[in-house]
């Protein structure tokens, strides 16, 4: 048993070892079925829950398929909400997602790449990810903001996690044309350059 799951009460537990079996199962049925032909009645058959216990741990079929997501970014702003926002921004941000990445379950990276892989070929997964990516870059505003106290110049914060989004983009979409290379390691890599090419971009000429 993980440390993560002995720490926490049966109850607990048992929840969330429900939530990854629906994730990872749907993951797999979705990859070898096919998403549009796998209905959640399906997914829920093989897990062996009621549709009922499905909705208590996911909104919907989009989401269990894009979990590897949610969970790096849901963990990403329980910690930056913790966080002593003292000093540049964007480094503050990047630091923050290096330790949240380090910190996720040995085969988050491995999860990650094949929802990425699965996504490329679903436009309602593409559509459903660009919502779920506006929405957590207007959480991480509001986060920064609150945290930030009063005098905060509200369009550079904005323009600051934009762009560290934008980086962090880049850096995954560049790892998984890469086939996952290096593993988490080499995500990481990645995403220590991207962020340090970011001036360069800045004065970049066409």
């Amino acid at each position: 048993m993980s440390d993560e799951l002995r720490d926490l009460p049966l109850r607990e537990r048992k929840k969330l070892r429900t939530r990854r079996a629906l994730a990872e199962t749907a993951l797999q049925l979705f990859t070898e079925r096919g998403y549009d032909t796998t209905t959640l009645d399906d997914l829920c058959d093989a897990v062996e829950v009621s549709k009922r216990t499905f909705f208590r741990n996911y909104r919907s079929k989009e989401d269990v398929a894009l979990a590897a997501d949610s969970d790096l970014w849901s963990a990403y702003l329980e910690y930056v909400a913790t966080l002593d926002l003292d000093g540049p921004l964007l480094e503050l941000l990047r630091v923050a997602l290096d330790t949240t990445l380090g910190a996720m379950d040995p085969d988050w990276d491995r999860r990650f790449l094949a929802t990425r892989e699965l996504s490329d070929g679903v436009p309602a997964l593409q559509a459903h990810g660009l919502g779920y990516c506006q929405d957590t870059t207007q959480t991480i505003v509001e986060t920064v903001t609150a945290r930030s106290g009063v005098g905060v110049d509200e369009v550079r914060l904005r323009l600051t996690v934009e762009i560290f989004v934008a980086a962090w983009h880049t850096a995954s979409l560049h790892w998984t044309a890469q086939g996952g290379r290096g593993g988490r390691d080499g995500l990481m890599k990645l995403v220590e350059e991207t962020f340090a090419m970011i001036p360069d971009a800045l004065t970049c000429s066409a």
